[in-house]
């Protein structure tokens, strides 16, 4: 239930608005016309049948089976709420479906079976399987589960997969792998009190076994007190695995000395002076839901070297299955598994350890703002939005599938596997593979002005780990050094990242007289170019550049962009270099649209708009892409005299007359620029072929807001702006850009300029 009233509104309107429930089914082909419905049903459809029942396995090429899951209840053991049946454990089942989707990507139905039968829903689930690549079975109670679940892989060709046992097991593993390296113990020696004798916490002690632990180390309480040899009540096979030969009889006879409590059953089962008599730097982890069964700060008031996790995302280490299955189905149908088998689960297990050793991500920092996450015993399994998730822990388990013979598919290249991955979760991993793969040809030295900022810092902790690029951080140590503690970073200042500190730094003189001597003439004098190059980080990072001890200046984390941009001419500008407008690349979901000048020239003349034209085409290309560039007005091809199409129809006519490998074509209205069958209706012939893919104006406020507009309202993420023009030697980016913004224009910068023209 609900903590308030407030909450279990809100939480009702959530479920009702603007639509009742969290799931509907969209196409994934167009349906527009009659061509399109006689190829996605009669007659097309008969060619795609064919081919399936000449070979099954055709199926994944075919059709959605092998990205569609199927969550599949009985309601009888719902999280928290018991059995209330089939259909009201419905809205947990559509969540499930959600989270399938939001964190791997995989479509879900979600399937309530009135059924109280195991091995009729037995029977129900196996009949299913043409339908579905996987199954995921969800909340059947105790011992039913089991007997579904063994009947089911019997008898299935495709995983199935008891989350609230094996989920649960596997998170639970991960969080014990990583309690167990802080405290500085081993599987093989620990003694495990449980109380739970349900599925959860049966799976979770088997996958304990799997890891290390000694069977004779464990102690199993239920409601009824310990599980023995001989006891008779309310037992099952399954649980029998687990008595102990003993005259004990409650968990307060067995605690004595555990190193670990696993918490599997109901509030306030653990009580204080018991977990003053567990071992030294107890392991606790009170899992039940919504109230464990002892409260973190009952458990320090004895212990302050405990280790703690509950099932709670109020508190620290919360262990939630979501960590868990979306990626180790997404690994499962990628390469075609028949099974989840047991190699897979650990790898599965490994894989989430590993990411919360490993420094925390700009991503998760920001969905959890606030919270402390560097490993240790307040942080030691990863948070569920932490989008390496997918990646690393899909990855791992699709290598296992492989490695154990049970992938019908494998996958020839993991490498460009995990590539995709992240491309799935990062919109610009894909179109920024190019620019990373020159930017580690060749290293360079990128200064960041702002290099307290975290996001600097984040993005230094990912340049390190992805590039060969050396990070220079102009700011206090003091400060970063407390930040990246904070963050849970791995920065070293000295040897991973050099340092620039504006209060005391020995290369100060050399500085200042460098900047003198280029501004002396500009009304400069020693004085003030002594006070810039102690306040001003953004004219240090330029003069670095000027100096070649660094190769580019990326700046602009805070402040105006025209102020950064002052400095920027000033000490690196000259005959060969000036800027010629900001670019930036707009990542949409039918692809990227480029749109220029945003930032530099106000009201551009034709020549400067051809200059952003021709920097434009050059840049676009880093990307993969070739551009077609539309020059946007409320003029329509010399519709209008007045406004900026006059300007547009100049810098064409100065393209027209050079030699240019781009194709262009213009003034126009960005409907027309962006629907190609529009565009031949009102000019036949044009000179450019399907959508342009970058847009130029002649207004620097109607680039900026197009700009605007795609990422605050269109979902559109920003790569960028890329400062055209100054030879790749500076960048400005946004207030707004984010960590992964800030690598990505990293490597940008990190482009040799002999690549970058």
């Amino acid at each position: 239930m609900s903590d308030t009233p407030n909450l279990r509104q809100a939480a009702l309107d959530y479920h009702e608005y603007p639509k009742p429930g969290k799931l509907e089914i969209r196409a994934t082909k167009p349906l527009a016309n009659g061509r399109d419905l006689a190829r996605a049903y009669s007659p097309g459809v008969a060619e795609a049948c064919i081919e399936i029942k000449n070979d099954p396995a055709a199926a994944a090429r075919y059709t959605s089976r092998a990205n569609l899951v199927a969550v599949v209840t009985n309601g009888t053991a719902v999280l928290g709420l018991g059995n209330i049946g089939a259909l009201a454990s419905k809205p947990v089942m559509e969540g499930k479906a959600v989270l399938f989707k939001k964190f791997a990507s995989i479509d879900c139905f979600d399937i309530e079976v009135d059924q109280s039968d195991p091995e009729k829903l037995a029977d129900i689930v196996c009949a299913l399987e043409p339908t579905f690549g996987a199954i995921n079975l969800e909340d059947i109670k105790a011992p039913d589960c089991f007997t579904v679940e063994r009947i089911c892989r019997e008898r299935m060709n495709i995983p199935v997969f008891h989350d609230d046992q094996h989920g649960t097991a596997i998170v639970v593993g991960a969080a014990a792998k990583n309690a167990l390296f802080v405290a500085g113990k081993r599987f093989e020696d620990i003694k495990i009190v449980s109380t739970g004798g349900g599925a959860a916490g049966i799976a979770c002690l088997n996958m304990l076994l799997k890891l290390g632990v000694k069977r004779e180390n464990i102690w199993l309480c239920d409601i009824h007190g310990l599980v023995y040899e001989g006891r008779d009540v309310d037992m099952n096979p399954i649980k029998s695995e687990f008595a102990q030969r003993t005259d004990l009889r409650t968990l307060d006879d067995v605690i004595h000395d555990a190193d670990l409590f696993l918490g599997l059953s109901g509030p306030g089962v653990l009580k204080p002076e018991m977990v003053q008599r567990m071992a030294k730097k107890p392991i606790i982890f009170a899992l039940a839901n919504p109230t464990p069964e002892i409260l973190p700060d009952a458990v320090r008031a004895m212990a302050p070297d405990a280790i703690i996790a509950t099932g709670r995302s109020d508190f620290p280490n919360q262990v939630n299955n979501v960590l868990c299955f979306p990626f180790i189905f997404r690994g499962a149908l990628d390469v075609g598994a028949t099974t989840i088998n047991d190699e897979m689960q650990l790898a599965c297990i490994d894989g989430i350890a590993e990411l919360a050793r490993a420094s925390t991500s700009a991503e998760a920092a920001a969905a959890y703002k606030g919270e402390e996450m560097t490993f240790g015993g307040e942080y030691l399994i990863p948070k569920p939005f932490d989008p390496r998730l997918v990646a690393v822990v899909s990855s791992a388990v699709a290598k296992a599938a492989m490695d154990t013979g049970v992938a019908a598919r494998p996958i020839d290249d993991l490498g460009a596997y995990r590539e995709k991955l992240n491309g799935s979760v990062f919109k610009s991993a894909l179109l920024m593979r190019p620019v990373f793969q020159a930017a580690r040809q060749s290293p360079r030295r990128i200064v960041f002005a702002e290099g307290e900022d975290e996001r600097v810092l984040r993005a230094s902790q990912a340049m390190l780990e992805e590039t060969n690029e050396r990070p220079i951080l102009i700011g206090r140590p003091e400060v970063i050094e407390m930040r990246i503690e904070k963050a849970g970073l791995n920065i070293k200042l000295g040897s991973d990242v050099d340092l620039v500190n504006p209060e005391n730094d020995p290369r100060y003189r050399d500085y200042w007289e460098s900047y003198h001597e280029l501004r002396a003439r500009s009304g400069v004098t020693p004085d003030l170019a002594r006070a810039i190059m102690r306040t001003n980080t953004t004219a240090i990072g330029a003069v670095m550049v000027h100096r070649e001890e660094a190769d580019s200046l990326i700046c602009g984390t805070f402040g105006e962009f025209s102020w950064h941009l002052n400095y920027i001419t000033q000490i690196l500008g000259g005959k060969n270099l000036h800027p010629v407008g900001a670019l930036s690349m707009m990542i949409l979901e039918d692809g990227p649209l480029f749109i220029a000048d945003t930032q530099v020239h106000l009201h551009p003349t034709p020549e400067e708009i051809a200059e952003i034209a021709i920097g434009a085409a050059r840049h676009v290309r880093r990307f993969g892409v070739e551009p077609k560039i539309a020059f946007c007005s409320q003029s329509q091809f010399g519709n209008k005299g007045d406004g900026t199409g006059g300007r547009l129809r100049g810098a064409i006519e100065l393209l027209d007359r050079g030699n240019h490998d781009f194709c262009y074509e213009g003034e126009m209205n960005i409907d027309t620029a962006l629907d190609a069958e529009l565009r031949a209706r009102i000019l036949p012939g044009n000179r450019m072929e399907g959508a342009a893919n970058v847009l130029v104006f002649a207004h620097a406020d109607a680039a900026s807001g197009v700009r605007n507009i795609l990422k605050m309202k269109g979902g559109g993420l920003e790569v960028g702006p890329i400062l055209m023009g100054m030879g790749n030697r500076a960048h400005i980016v946004s207030p707004s850009i984010t960590a992964r913004g800030l690598l990505n224009v990293s490597a940008i910068a990190g482009t040799p300029v002999a690549q970058y023209g």
